[in-house]
């Protein structure tokens, strides 16, 4: 099988095991599940192959298909891969099957119904990640939305309907004006050409006027910006964190959030570069604030879940700040903190959801001295934390690390307030760590705890393999994206400059490569 197909078959074989699933029988409990655990596995297993054989020395498209669609719209089915996506459909793969597995018990009622949402948005989130048409990325962007509603609000905790209503409004908002962009864009590019289509590589070419960049660029920034979540657009997220099951916090933190900081990389930066530099100042100013008001808010939770989920907004934060900067080592560090962020965040509540099966609470106040009844749960709890507070050898800090250095040579101030969030992701993660697991067991309900299942040890076990492989060596990783994002880098600076020269007087900001700034005072 070529790379085109296969990467066809990965995107749409969990859909098609939902389609198989529906022939089950309800009462066939243990076939559901196993059924919906082997075709994750093997999804995940048959993508391998493509990280492996991407190349990542090239920097276009790669295993891509192109057939007729819509012809009528211009609309054509095209889907591929460049350094910027393999990661994150590789991420996608990987936890899937996790998340089936942590499901195994913890989800009693209507199991057929939950194993469907599940494959469905597998293949949802997939197809986000290498649709290179317009329309085929809105279509699986919404797509997205049905079964996320349904895993918060029928599986969900006691306010479930507030939460899943309140995710599925607010991202609505900001896809409705993504749809009214995109729209604009297809009438545009007819405009220039005489043709129409929703290619995104066709639209790419455009040149954009600077007028029409900056409301495009603020329509599709703020889809991305609720899906992130950054500040002030992150309030669904706790709510939605809280009140889903454990599955469904650990796909929306590990995929969904990366939803909209690839959405920023995919199409903002690209097609609107000059708009992009224009609100370069205030996405750091946001990115900083996020930073820090995530970590703050953290600090004082006495909720264990709601404590992880203020954490996503400190640490994406983060990736916002080092996209923005537009330097190689701050880009490759903002794309693999988006695949840390997915494993730490994810492992987070995952034992979250394992501890909470067992004592039903997350109040902080109910534990302390787990570690003399769960010393195994203990130990690999202490591995994910350290890998989100960034300690060197874990994952996190070559994501962070990456970040800081490349950030700090073109935004040294903002820099310095996001490094202060480090050391509260410290406080929090630390401080909750040895509230629940040491001291005294005060509570007599936690000398019943029982340790981890072997089939919870093998739900970390991944995950504790990808921390440390991550941390000791990420050119595994690195290789693939370097390329891509050079090359996404220099469009991004050509346009700028091409567009300086032909407006010397047009609106610009202090984040100019200095590249770019001795090549305009050569050209005047």
């Amino acid at each position: 099988m070529d790379m085109p197909t296969l990467l066809n078959v990965v995107t749409f074989l969990p859909l098609l095991g939902a389609v198989i699933l529906l022939m089950i029988p309800r009462t066939e409990t243990n076939l559901i599940r196993s059924w919906a655990f082997l075709v994750t596995v093997v999804t995940f297993l048959i993508s391998v192959p493509l990280f492996y054989y991407f190349d990542g020395s090239a920097a276009g498209m790669q295993f891509e298909t192109v057939k007729r669609w819509i012809p009528a719209l211009g609309a054509t089915y095209h889907v591929g891969v460049d350094g910027i996506s393999i990661l994150l459909y590789m991420l996608t793969t990987f936890l899937m099957p996790l998340t089936i597995l942590s499901s195994w018990n913890a989800i009693t009622e209507r199991q057929k119904e939950f194993m469907l949402a599940m494959l469905v948005l597998e293949s949802a989130m997939l197809g986000v990640f290498i649709s290179l048409d317009l329309v085929l990325f809105y279509l699986f962007w919404e797509a997205m939305l049905i079964p996320m509603y349904l895993l918060i609000g029928v599986w969900g905790g006691p306010r479930r309907i507030y939460a899943a209503l309140k995710f599925v409004i607010y991202t609505m908002v900001g896809s409705v004006l993504m749809l009214v962009a995109i729209l604009y864009l297809y009438f545009m590019y007819n405009n220039f050409t005489g043709n129409y289509t929703f290619d995104l590589i066709k639209i790419m070419a455009l040149n954009i006027p600077f007028g029409a960049q900056i409301w495009l660029f603020l329509a599709f920034a703020l889809a991305f910006a609720i899906k992130v979540p950054m500040f002030p657009f992150h309030t669904w997220l706790p709510d939605a964190h809280v009140e889903a099951p454990t599955a469904g916090s650990v796909i929306l933190a590990g995929v969904l959030l990366k939803m909209g900081t690839y959405g920023f990389l995919r199409f903002n930066l690209p097609l609107f570069p000059n708009a992009a530099e224009y609100f370069t100042p205030l996405i750091f100013v946001l990115a900083v604030i996020g930073i820090l008001y995530g970590a703050w808010v953290s600090l004082v939770q006495k909720d264990v879940k709601k404590l992880v989920a203020y954490s996503s907004v400190s640490h994406l934060g983060f990736i916002m700040l080092g996209m923005f900067v537009l330097t190689v080592p701050a880009l490759q560090g903002g794309l693999i903190q988006m695949i840390n962020h997915g494993i730490s965040s994810g492992a987070l509540f995952l034992a979250v959801g394992m501890i909470y099966e067992r004592r039903h609470s997350r109040e902080i106040s109910d534990f302390g001295g787990v570690t003399k009844v769960m010393p195994v749960f203990a130990t690999f709890f202490l591995i994910i934390c350290l890998s989100s507070l960034g300690l060197p050898g874990t994952n996190g800090f070559v994501g962070e690390f990456l970040i800081l250095v490349g950030s700090f040579e073109v935004a040294p101030v903002f820099t310095i307030l996001a490094t202060v969030g480090i050391i509260f992701a410290a406080a929090y993660l630390l401080w909750m760590f040895l509230r629940v697991m040491f001291g005294p067991i005060t509570n007599e309900k936690n000398r019943a705890l029982t340790d981890l299942t072997g089939r919870e040890i093998a739900i970390m076990l991944p995950i504790v393999v990808m921390i440390f492989w991550i941390g000791f060596y990420p050119s595994t990783f690195l290789n693939k994206t370097e390329t891509s994002i050079a090359a996404l880098i220099q469009r991004v600076n050509e346009a700028r400059m091409a567009y300086r020269i032909e407006n010397p007087n047009s609106p610009s900001t202090i984040f100019t490569w200095q590249a770019g700034k001795e090549e305009l005072k050569n050209e005047k």
